[in-house]
């Protein structure tokens, strides 16, 4: 029977992809063999700060453990350590489900000595784990996940046709807009998906501290327009966007974004560039939580380690 372990600050989503794997399993016929179990990682923290872990005495050979990478450095090492301890009390086969997955826009050194983020963490992982599954991972300069955390079964899913729908239930026949290049891939996957019409804006760099944004050339007078990316953190960039779009006429501009970071006042500023309704999937718990991920994290993780089961397990 497979184990997925959680922290206790994120039973809840734990609790839904349990739920969405029992489903899975039933589908596929492996309700037996295949059912899934959750069980909780303990953490209790010393007056100086140190963390102790406590995982299950006696882990099956089949274990993933659920951690989201949001606010990740004390995350991460809490992975460090229950990783090899997983290992050491039965596990065989180890996953990470990590809906957002920290570091990955640090992709490279823009000045000497700047460290690779994105590198180190990805390796860092790689020796812990067999397998990663995670949503819409910002690869800017890479090409794979596997490039950034070199695993052979590292998985990026993506939200945005489900993203999709819910905007196409909301907001039927929006214009999606990608804020930057950046956001092109989502954007015109969430289009695809739903048959919506999808337009990409251009970001123009003038000074370290002055960047505008170039609305597309698709007409936006008198439409819906729905901004979509990867995640949202200061809130910045989707503003100037909003405001442009308001200013060419849009009758209104409302958010949809995989990963609700939302840093400091970024909602606030959002707000006052003329944003309605923000809509976001649930890898980062928050208000505007629409679209949940569990039955599609459950697809690839239920699928992966079916896979991999070993030999011995298999009736």
């Amino acid at each position: 029977m497979p184990l997925l372990l959680c922290f206790d600050d994120e039973r809840g989503p734990a609790q839904r992809l349990l739920a969405a794997l029992q489903v899975r399993s039933t589908a596929t016929g492996n309700a037996g063999d295949q059912a899934w179990a959750l069980a909780p990682i303990e953490r209790h923290r010393f007056p100086d700060g140190e963390l102790r872990l406590r995982l299950p005495p006696r882990l099956p050979p089949a274990v993933a453990i659920y951690r989201s990478l949001h606010q990740p450095n004390e995350k991460l090492v809490e992975l460090l350590l229950a990783a090899p301890a997983a290992r050491a009390l039965g596990a065989q086969r180890l996953w990470l489900v990590a809906p957002y997955l920290a570091y990955m826009r640090q992709d490279m050194a823009f000045t000497p000595g700047e460290v690779v983020s994105q590198r180190h963490v990805g390796h860092w992982l790689a020796a812990a784990f067999d397998g990663l599954i995670t949503v819409d991972p910002h690869l800017h300069r890479v090409a794979t996940l596997a490039e950034a955390v070199p695993l052979p079964d590292a998985h990026a899913l993506t939200a945005a046709p489900l993203l999709a729908q819910a905007i196409a239930a909301r907001r039927p026949g929006a214009l999606l807009v990608g804020p930057d290049e950046e956001s092109a891939q989502w954007v015109r996957q969430a289009a695809a998906a739903v048959g919506l019409e999808a337009a990409v804006c251009r970001k123009v760099r003038r000074g370290d501290r002055d960047v505008v944004i170039e609305l597309p050339p698709q007409p936006v007078r008198g439409r819906a327009v729905v901004i979509l990316d990867d995640m949202a953190s200061t809130g910045r960039t989707v503003a100037q966007a909003a405001i442009a779009l308001r200013a060419a006429g849009a009758v209104s501009v409302d958010v949809a974004v995989t990963h609700a970071l939302f840093i400091g006042d970024a909602l606030a500023v959002m707000r006052t560039a003329g944003v309605g309704e923000v809509w976001s999937a649930d890898s980062v718990p928050h208000d505007s939580n629409a679209v949940p991920l569990a039955p599609l994290l459950a697809a690839a993780l239920h699928d992966g380690v079916t896979r991999s089961r070993p030999v011995t397990e298999v009736g």
